[in-house]
Protein backbone atom coordinates (compact mmCIF):
# COMPACT_ATOMS: atom_id res chain seq x y z
CA UNK A 1 0.00 0.00 0.00
CA UNK A 2 0.78 3.63 -0.15
CA UNK A 3 1.94 5.08 2.51
CA UNK A 4 -0.51 7.50 4.62
CA UNK A 5 0.45 11.05 6.16
CA UNK A 6 -1.59 12.15 9.27
CA UNK A 7 -0.90 15.56 10.06
CA UNK A 8 -1.37 16.39 13.80
CA UNK A 9 -3.71 19.19 14.85
CA UNK A 10 -1.62 19.49 17.91
CA UNK A 11 0.64 21.64 16.01
CA UNK A 12 -1.81 23.83 14.26
CA UNK A 13 -3.01 27.55 15.37
CA UNK A 14 -6.15 27.33 17.17
CA UNK A 15 -6.47 31.10 16.53
CA UNK A 16 -7.31 30.60 13.33
CA UNK A 17 -8.92 27.41 13.24
CA UNK A 18 -11.01 27.64 10.04
CA UNK A 19 -7.87 28.04 7.79
CA UNK A 20 -6.27 25.20 9.80
CA UNK A 21 -9.44 22.89 8.69
CA UNK A 22 -8.92 24.52 5.56
CA UNK A 23 -5.40 23.22 5.18
CA UNK A 24 -6.53 19.59 6.06
CA UNK A 25 -9.20 19.19 3.86
CA UNK A 26 -7.62 20.47 0.77
CA UNK A 27 -4.58 18.83 1.39
CA UNK A 28 -3.09 14.59 0.51
CA UNK A 29 -3.57 14.08 4.25
CA UNK A 30 -4.84 10.66 4.25
CA UNK A 31 -6.43 11.00 8.18
CA UNK A 32 -6.09 13.95 10.97
CA UNK A 33 -3.87 12.84 14.21
CA UNK A 34 -5.50 13.96 17.25
CA UNK A 35 -3.89 13.84 20.55
CA UNK A 36 -5.71 14.15 23.60
CA UNK A 37 -3.29 14.67 26.77
CA UNK A 38 -4.49 14.85 30.38
CA UNK A 39 -2.08 16.15 32.52
CA UNK A 40 -1.10 12.73 34.37
CA UNK A 41 -0.35 10.51 32.06
CA UNK A 42 1.68 12.63 30.04
CA UNK A 43 3.23 16.49 31.42
CA UNK A 44 0.48 18.35 29.37
CA UNK A 45 -3.03 18.91 28.40
CA UNK A 46 -4.44 19.28 25.04
CA UNK A 47 -7.95 19.26 24.38
CA UNK A 48 -10.55 16.58 24.26
CA UNK A 49 -14.26 15.66 23.31
CA UNK A 50 -16.06 18.67 22.81
CA UNK A 51 -12.88 20.16 20.53
CA UNK A 52 -13.68 16.51 18.27
CA UNK A 53 -17.02 16.41 18.36
CA UNK A 54 -17.17 20.46 17.31
CA UNK A 55 -14.51 19.48 14.69
CA UNK A 56 -15.90 16.81 13.20
CA UNK A 57 -18.58 18.19 10.65
CA UNK A 58 -16.13 20.01 8.86
CA UNK A 59 -13.36 17.71 8.27
CA UNK A 60 -13.76 14.72 5.59
CA UNK A 61 -11.05 12.69 6.40
CA UNK A 62 -10.79 9.82 9.12
CA UNK A 63 -10.15 11.17 12.86
CA UNK A 64 -6.99 9.23 14.37
CA UNK A 65 -7.64 10.01 17.91
CA UNK A 66 -4.58 9.04 20.11
CA UNK A 67 -5.37 8.75 23.53
CA UNK A 68 -1.93 9.73 26.21
CA UNK A 69 -4.82 8.97 29.05
CA UNK A 70 -5.05 6.98 32.29
CA UNK A 71 -7.96 4.56 32.23
CA UNK A 72 -9.29 5.18 28.65
CA UNK A 73 -11.17 2.16 28.70
CA UNK A 74 -13.84 5.11 30.75
CA UNK A 75 -13.91 7.17 27.55
CA UNK A 76 -14.01 4.83 24.54
CA UNK A 77 -17.97 5.32 23.82
CA UNK A 78 -17.62 8.54 23.93
CA UNK A 79 -14.96 9.19 21.91
CA UNK A 80 -16.67 7.11 19.37
CA UNK A 81 -19.65 9.25 20.02
CA UNK A 82 -17.66 12.44 19.07
CA UNK A 83 -15.88 11.00 15.49
CA UNK A 84 -13.47 8.95 16.26
CA UNK A 85 -12.75 6.62 13.32
CA UNK A 86 -9.87 4.69 15.03
CA UNK A 87 -8.75 4.83 18.72
CA UNK A 88 -5.38 4.37 20.08
CA UNK A 89 -4.43 3.65 23.40
CA UNK A 90 -0.90 3.00 25.04
CA UNK A 91 0.06 -0.25 26.18
CA UNK A 92 1.66 1.00 29.24
CA UNK A 93 -1.55 2.93 30.22
CA UNK A 94 -3.88 -0.26 29.88
CA UNK A 95 -3.85 -2.91 32.97
CA UNK A 96 -6.37 -5.25 30.39
CA UNK A 97 -5.28 -4.22 26.67
CA UNK A 98 -6.73 -7.36 25.10
CA UNK A 99 -10.40 -5.91 26.73
CA UNK A 100 -9.52 -2.76 25.80
CA UNK A 101 -9.23 -3.22 22.12
CA UNK A 102 -12.45 -5.57 21.94
CA UNK A 103 -14.38 -3.09 23.78
CA UNK A 104 -13.16 -0.57 20.99
CA UNK A 105 -14.20 -2.60 17.96
CA UNK A 106 -17.43 -3.42 19.47
CA UNK A 107 -17.92 0.51 18.96
CA UNK A 108 -17.17 -0.06 15.32
CA UNK A 109 -14.01 1.71 15.02
CA UNK A 110 -10.13 0.61 14.63
CA UNK A 111 -8.10 -0.22 17.55
CA UNK A 112 -4.75 0.97 17.77
CA UNK A 113 -1.67 0.44 20.50
CA UNK A 114 1.14 2.72 21.58
CA UNK A 115 4.26 1.97 22.67
CA UNK A 116 6.87 4.76 24.35
CA UNK A 117 10.40 5.01 22.89
CA UNK A 118 11.27 2.83 26.39
CA UNK A 119 8.89 -0.13 25.41
CA UNK A 120 9.81 -3.09 24.01
CA UNK A 121 8.24 -4.62 20.92
CA UNK A 122 7.96 -8.23 22.05
CA UNK A 123 5.25 -7.26 24.22
CA UNK A 124 3.00 -7.08 21.70
CA UNK A 125 3.12 -10.70 20.78
CA UNK A 126 -0.02 -12.03 22.16
CA UNK A 127 -1.84 -8.52 21.10
CA UNK A 128 -0.34 -8.16 17.27
CA UNK A 129 -3.11 -9.93 15.74
CA UNK A 130 -5.78 -7.85 17.37
CA UNK A 131 -5.24 -4.85 16.83
CA UNK A 132 -5.48 -2.51 12.98
CA UNK A 133 -2.42 -0.31 13.62
CA UNK A 134 0.52 -0.39 16.06
CA UNK A 135 2.09 3.37 16.64
CA UNK A 136 5.35 3.47 17.71
CA UNK A 137 6.44 7.19 19.40
CA UNK A 138 9.65 8.60 17.98
CA UNK A 139 9.65 11.14 21.12
CA UNK A 140 9.02 11.37 24.55
CA UNK A 141 4.95 11.50 24.15
CA UNK A 142 3.41 15.34 25.66
CA UNK A 143 4.76 17.85 23.36
CA UNK A 144 5.32 18.40 19.53
CA UNK A 145 8.08 19.81 17.87
CA UNK A 146 10.94 17.12 19.70
CA UNK A 147 13.95 15.78 17.94
CA UNK A 148 13.33 12.08 16.77
CA UNK A 149 15.32 9.19 18.49
CA UNK A 150 17.01 7.11 16.37
CA UNK A 151 16.55 3.63 18.22
CA UNK A 152 13.01 4.11 16.45
CA UNK A 153 14.36 2.68 13.27
CA UNK A 154 15.64 -0.51 15.19
CA UNK A 155 12.04 -1.03 16.22
CA UNK A 156 10.56 0.01 13.06
CA UNK A 157 12.58 -3.27 11.91
CA UNK A 158 11.76 -5.60 14.99
CA UNK A 159 7.56 -4.64 14.59
CA UNK A 160 8.02 -5.19 10.78
CA UNK A 161 9.50 -8.59 12.05
CA UNK A 162 7.03 -9.66 14.31
CA UNK A 163 3.94 -8.38 12.16
CA UNK A 164 4.73 -10.78 9.30
CA UNK A 165 5.90 -13.58 11.94
CA UNK A 166 2.17 -13.66 13.73
CA UNK A 167 0.75 -13.18 10.05
CA UNK A 168 -0.73 -9.79 11.46
CA UNK A 169 -2.50 -6.76 9.46
CA UNK A 170 -1.64 -3.92 11.34
CA UNK A 171 -0.46 -0.86 9.92
CA UNK A 172 2.73 0.83 11.51
CA UNK A 173 2.57 4.82 12.42
CA UNK A 174 5.14 6.60 13.34
CA UNK A 175 4.70 10.04 15.51
CA UNK A 176 7.48 12.42 16.73
CA UNK A 177 10.22 14.43 14.95
CA UNK A 178 8.48 12.89 11.39
CA UNK A 179 9.99 15.45 8.72
CA UNK A 180 10.35 15.54 4.96
CA UNK A 181 14.23 14.43 5.64
CA UNK A 182 13.23 11.55 7.46
CA UNK A 183 10.33 10.22 5.66
CA UNK A 184 11.32 8.05 3.20
CA UNK A 185 14.18 6.37 5.47
CA UNK A 186 10.93 5.55 7.98
CA UNK A 187 8.92 4.56 5.01
CA UNK A 188 11.89 2.21 3.93
CA UNK A 189 12.50 1.03 7.62
CA UNK A 190 8.90 -0.38 7.45
CA UNK A 191 6.50 2.39 8.18
CA UNK A 192 3.07 2.88 7.30
CA UNK A 193 1.37 5.88 8.28
CA UNK A 194 3.82 9.01 9.23
CA UNK A 195 2.37 11.73 12.33
CA UNK A 196 3.52 14.80 10.90
CA UNK A 197 2.84 18.09 13.31
CA UNK A 198 5.51 20.73 12.96
CA UNK A 199 6.49 19.32 9.61
CA UNK A 200 3.35 20.24 8.10
CA UNK A 201 1.54 23.52 10.39
CA UNK A 202 4.96 25.18 10.45
CA UNK A 203 5.59 24.84 6.73
CA UNK A 204 5.56 28.01 4.98
CA UNK A 205 2.66 26.35 2.48
CA UNK A 206 1.40 23.12 4.57
CA UNK A 207 -0.67 22.09 1.76
CA UNK A 208 2.78 21.20 -0.04
CA UNK A 209 4.68 19.79 2.65
CA UNK A 210 1.60 17.38 2.64
CA UNK A 211 1.84 16.84 -0.86
CA UNK A 212 6.12 16.67 -0.63
CA UNK A 213 5.35 13.79 2.25
CA UNK A 214 3.18 11.95 0.62
CA UNK A 215 5.32 11.51 -2.80
CA UNK A 216 8.63 12.60 -1.52
CA UNK A 217 8.81 15.59 -3.80
CA UNK A 218 12.48 17.12 -3.54
CA UNK A 219 11.04 21.01 -4.66
CA UNK A 220 10.75 23.34 -3.52
CA UNK A 221 12.62 22.96 -0.33
CA UNK A 222 10.88 22.67 3.04
CA UNK A 223 13.52 25.52 4.31
CA UNK A 224 11.45 26.93 7.17
CA UNK A 225 10.83 23.64 8.89
CA UNK A 226 11.66 23.43 12.61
Amino acid sequence: MNHLIAPSLLAADFSKMESQIEIINKSEADWLHLDIMDGVFVPNISFGLPIIKSLRPHIDKPFDVHLMIVEPDKYITDFKNAGADLLNVHYEACTHLHRTIDAIKKEGMQAGVTLNPHTPIFLLEEIIKEVDLVLLMSVNPGFGGQKFIENTFKKLSELRNLIEKKGSRALIQVDGGVTIANAQQLINAGADVLVAGSAVFNAPNPIQAVKELKHFLPEPPLSAIK
